[in-house]
């Protein structure tokens, strides 16, 4: 059975409450359980407010967190309704009731499953006369089933269209895509059905260790094993198909060479089908744990002009190529000093949806990434919303870092509260004193933003003076978090100095852990 819900009550409030809630009808009944709209949820410059193709609309958002209020909020602001979905056991997250309408979705397996069902959420969308479905990121974010399902019923999926999501949710294609297009990759095999057939390839020198096995289907981190001695190739690929089956379905896997010491640089851009790509320049992703990103930046710092065009006149090739429709990431290793117009860099590949990391490229260009991707479902061109290559423009140095839950003591939110002022974002899940966080879904609390007007080294180091000290208002008790980390990732020389590179937190365990 699925259940419809309007707001017509709200849940109950703890006496004191941050919970950010802008789609109340009765400012007068909830302004106990409400507060302001911190000066970080204003409008980004390059907004699409004024364009009313979306007004009276509904968007169902496919998703849970602090993604599901992001894009919530974008709906509203271009005078959309939306519509959320929550699992039963999912009913208490702030984004549930933070939309116009919610459903609650029937049961499954595990607390995910609910999130996963396509025919149960294709059911709501029609039921509930929905004209949009966001599916946000992760989730179902890269099924060409679930878009094909909805584009079948008449609904608009907001992102790239059935094919082009079943083409670079295939590794080996989305590979293949970009050696056609010149895009320079590493070297790399087919799918592989073994153990023994990796060896052979090894043995072979046509890859040479280090290597890595990834999911042909995965994403995410997911599904990856480095492989440095010959000796471990079997294991690890037998760990490696089994990860990618249950995380994707699929357990295809194939091997490429590992690059050591890169930076992970990744370009964004929007298109809209219709012949028109613009990229919002790149983000430096470099610091990882386990290939989850958490602190990201935009623009990238020092990089050479000439290194930055060969990288997004690659990422705009790609999109070129697939007439690429909706907002999507263009992922590079890059091998050397971004300050040579020389350096080496290689394609990984492209994510079909929006990322997590967008609200530091929204804060660096300051262009709505949401609306557009809503908009341009809607038909908009990139030439209607005004979004000329010419027109993208850097305004700010913008450093993002992602609070996460961690492992440990506490349940129960003794104390919350987001730092705000001028150059600082809050995108959350909507915490609140008293509230407990279900920690069987992703343990993202949510992403810091904070910016320093221009482009230089200076700008970049009024950033991160920003960030430090909005780490020191952000006020999470109760439950164990990440917020020491990042504070002490933010303040190490290498990071200061732009001496890092993807095994930073690997060389320096202690930046997660002060016991290791």
């Amino acid at each position: 059975m699925i259940l419809t819900l309007r707001r017509a009550s709200r849940y109950p409030s703890p006496s004191c409450t941050t919970l950010r809630r802008p789609f109340t009808d009765d400012a007068t009944a909830t302004a106990s359980r409400t507060r302001p709209l911190h000066q970080n949820e204003t409008e980004l410059p390059q907004s699409f407010t004024h364009d009313t193709l979306l007004q009276n609309k509904k968007v169902l958002i496919a998703n849970r967190g602090e993604i599901a209020m992001r894009i919530a909020r974008a709906a509203r602001s271009l005078g959309a309704k939306s519509l959320s979905i929550c699992a039963p056991e999912d009913v208490a997250s702030p984004h549930v009731e933070f939309a116009d309408e919610h459903v609650v979705l029937p049961s499954g397996e595990t607390a995910i499953a609910p999130y996963l069902d396509i025919e149960s959420l294709t059911e709501v969308a029609v039921e509930n006369g929905v004209d949009f479905v966001h599916p946000g990121y992760g989730f179902l974010s890269e099924s060409a089933p679930f878009a094909q399902s909805l584009v079948s019923s008449g609904i608009e999926w907001v992102g790239p269209p059935p094919e082009v999501l079943q083409l670079f949710g295939d590794k080996i294609q989305a590979r293949a895509l970009a050696q056609q297009s010149n895009v320079p990759v590493v070297r790399g095999s087919g799918n592989l059905t073994s153990g023994e057939e990796c060896l052979v390839i090894l043995n072979d020198g046509d890859v040479r260790l280090p290597a890595i096995m990834k999911a042909a289907f995965g994403g995410g981190g997911r599904g990856m094993r480095i492989v440095r001695d010959l000796s471990d190739v079997s294991s690890s690929f037998d760990s490696c198909q089994r990860e990618a089956l249950t995380a994707f379905g699929r357990n295809e896997v194939f091997l490429e060479e590992f690059w050591e010491d890169t930076k992970h640089l990744e370009v964004q851009i929007l298109a809209d089908g219709k012949g028109g790509v613009v990229h919002l320049f790149e983000r430096d992703c470099t610091v990882q744990h386990r290939h989850q990103k958490v602190i990201e930046l935009a623009p990238a710092r020092d990089i050479h002009p000439d290194l930055r065009r060969r990288l997004v006149d690659c990422a705009v090739t790609l999109a070129r190529q697939c007439n690429y429709k909706g907002a999507g990431t263009v992922e590079f290793l890059v091998r050397g000093d971004l300050e040579s117009p020389e350096t080496e860099f290689v394609f990984m590949e492209v994510n079909p949806r929006v990322q997590v990391e967008h609200t530091v490229t929204e804060e660096a260009t300051g262009i709505d990434i949401v609306q557009a991707q809503l908009l341009i479902a809607g038909g908009r061109s990139l030439e209607d919303l005004g979004l000329a290559q010419e027109n993208v423009k850097l305004r700010q140095h913008s450093l993002q870092a992602r609070i996460t839950m961690m492992p440990g003591r506490g349940e129960i939110l003794n104390q919350y509260e987001e730092p705000s002022g001028g150059g600082i974002r809050c995108d959350t899940a909507g915490w609140y004193p008293g509230f407990k966080p279900n920690q069987m879904y992703d343990p993202l609390v949510g992403k810091l933003i904070c910016s320093a007007p221009g482009v230089t080294s200076d700008s970049f180091e009024a950033a991160r003076q920003l960030m430090l000290h909005s780490l020191k208002d952000f006020e999470i008790e109760g439950v164990a978090n990440n917020i020491d980390a990042v504070e002490r990732i933010l303040t190490h020389k290498d990071f200061v100095d732009n001496r890092y590179n993807t095994s930073f937190l690997t060389d320096y365990p202690e930046l997660l852990d002060p016991s290791k």
